[in-house]
């Protein structure tokens, strides 16, 4: 049985957050699990999940960001109290940001899905992307 949509196209961040990813070289949009997540074969990006509270409890983040973050910079991230742990996604160095929250930096949230795409992308797509923003 598939999962139900759970989300709109007009959910706070979607259309900034699409913009942003589908601008990368071999991004793709798919729906998994009944959200949006962008990938080049392998997910870099994510839009909507849960935060778990306790054993069974859940508190859904409809307009999450949920990115890889660099092993090195986890630290910092996880001392930001605007980074959240998603569900199911933390434990491998995921973490998310609010898109709904008041005055979401999108130079942040650009930073944020450049390092995980670059973490996630194949290698002829990163120097692709290298190769785009390559002064001449």
């Amino acid at each position: 049985m598939p999962h139900p949509i759970m989300y709109a196209d007009d959910d706070p961040g979607l259309a900034e957050l699409r913009r942003l990813c589908l601008g990368l070289p071999g991004a793709e949009e798919k729906i998994s699990h009944g959200r949006p997540v962008f990938h080049t074969g392998r997910i870099f990006a994510g839009f909507g999940g849960s935060v778990k509270l306790r054993p069974g409890e859940h508190r859904r983040w409809p307009s999450m960001l949920i990115v890889k973050i660099d092993p090195a910079e986890l630290p910092a991230v996880d001392a930001d109290e605007r980074f959240l742990f998603p569900a199911y996604w933390g434990a491998g160095g995921w973490r998310g940001l609010d898109l709904a929250a008041p005055q979401v930096d999108w130079t942040e949230v650009g930073e944020l899905v450049d390092a995980s795409y670059r973490l996630i992308a194949p290698r002829r797509l990163v120097a692709e992307l290298d190769a785009r923003t390559a002064p001449d």
